[in-house]
């Protein structure tokens, strides 16, 4: 394994975003070592002012010079941004590969994901990533090189010539995930025609979002105790209490500091998120950041133009009541009483997700409406289409015709008067 060393910069009297700095280092150890990194130490550096050529003092910089040498480190963390001025320089004083947090999440993103779609939005945020930094990329930009065609005319530097190969590249995989998105919007009308209600699970990342995924719908998703254990959108079928049939998506997890590139080039996966009929957000309940985290994603949702989704009512699952001690467990209890949208559970365990089941039913079934229905029983397809689309609650048969009262939304109604070629239902209950 690489060995690496973990350095979070606490600028003093300025905590991030209500972290202090001991939870700050201890999840960008988890970044790590969500890609396999042999974190030899890890350290909160205090700092009263960021220095423009180093981020640390000269001082701190000569300590750690030695200890990189002393445990044969090989790549340095730094839990921040970095200009690509301070990295050049940190590798040279080191003598070690350095990464900031946003190099590091990159870096987890390549390792995870798996589909086509995935591997075009890491190579497209790692693109502008490199672009911004090819002053440090690359060791031969003084060298003059003629050309023509494409390579360009006489005396184009080469970083010129980097920086234009990125640029056309990164306009090529746009071009690709905007075919991506196309096919997703054409997958979603056809998920809307059918129509089955999109339930989307969202939350800071290693929140329990897959294990809790797995638990729903019987599946065999990657659940790892790892940051960034999914990457890529996974979404199946459940059937809820009612007899509804709605679609449960497993969503990319948030994280605090997310760069902006790297938002950019996830929208396509995070708009399963937007078209969803329903959001849960996954919280851990057990850790010590759950308030802030909490605020990370909700901002998250605000830039996706949630707002009004979340002003209607998400719900809010309290994950991971296993790990609750007796006197945490008791405060959540009273918690959850003066929040109705609350919900604690535990997707390893099961607790709690019956529970769950039936709040996602009440949310998809609010706006439905009962209606009678008379079917001829020789159209049985017909019957079968309103059992797998809505909740029969009563049916009555005679010798020619059943009649059925049904709970279905407007949605499905329509089709079904389509499908049907008929007026409006005899009445509505």
């Amino acid at each position: 394994m690489t060995r690496a060393l973990v350095l979070v910069p606490d600028l003093r009297g300025f905590p991030v975003k209500g972290r202090d700095a001991a939870a700050r280092l201890h999840e960008a150890a988890g970044l790590a070592r969500a890609i396999d990194l042999d974190i030899i130490h890890g350290e909160t550096v205090s700092i009263a002012k960021p220095r423009p050529a180093t981020v640390f003092g000269g001082g701190v910089v000569e300590r750690f010079k030695d200890f990189i040498e002393a445990e044969e480190i090989e790549i340095v963390i730094v839990d921040g941004a970095l200009t690509p001025v301070q990295q050049r320089n940190l590798e040279t004083a080191w003598n070690a590969k350095v990464i900031d947090r946003t190099g590091l999440i990159l870096e987890i993103f390549g390792a995870r994901a798996r589909t086509k779609e995935g591997q075009l939005q890491v190579e497209l945020a790692a693109l502008s990533y490199q672009r911004s930094r090819l002053v440090r990329s690359w060791t031969h930009l003084e060298r003059q090189r003629g050309g023509r065609g494409f390579l360009g005319g006489p005396g184009e530097r080469q970083l010129e010539m980097d920086r234009r190969i990125i640029t056309d590249r990164i306009v090529r995989i746009e071009a690709d995930l905007e075919q991506v998105k196309r096919t997703r919007e054409l997958h979603r009308g056809a998920r809307r025609r059918v129509p089955y209600p999109v339930v989307a699970l969202v939350g800071y990342t290693n929140a329990g979002k897959s294990t809790l995924f797995n638990r729903l719908t019987k599946s065999d998703v990657v659940a790892a105790d790892k940051l960034f254990a999914t990457l890529d959108p996974t979404m199946r079928r459940i059937k809820l209490p009612s007899g509804l049939t709605a679609i449960l998506s497993d969503t990319v997890g948030f994280i605090s500091d997310l760069p902006t590139d790297l938002v950019a080039a996830f929208r396509a996966t995070l708009e399963e998120v937007t078209s969803a009929d329903l959001i849960v957000h996954v919280r851990d309940a057990a850790h010590a950041q759950s308030e802030a985290q909490c605020a990370d994603v909700n901002d998250v949702l605000t830039k996706l133009g949630l707002e009004e989704q979340m002003e209607e009512g998400l719900i809010e699952v309290m994950n991971k009541s296993d790990l609750l001690t007796p006197a945490a467990r008791a405060g959540m209890t009273d918690r959850l009483r003066h929040n109705p949208g609350m919900l604690l559970c535990s997707a390893l365990s099961g607790e709690g997700t019956e529970d769950l089941l039936a709040a996602i039913d009440r949310h998809l079934t609010r706006e439905q409406a009962q209606v009678d229905l008379a079917v001829a029983l020789t159209d049985g397809a017909a019957i079968a289409w309103l059992y797998d689309h809505g909740q029969v609650l009563a049916r009555r048969d005679d010798e020619r015709k059943a009649y059925l009262r049904v709970r279905l939304d407007s949605a499905a109604l329509a089709r079904f008067q389509r499908r049907q070629h008929q007026p409006a239902p005899a009445g509505t209950a």
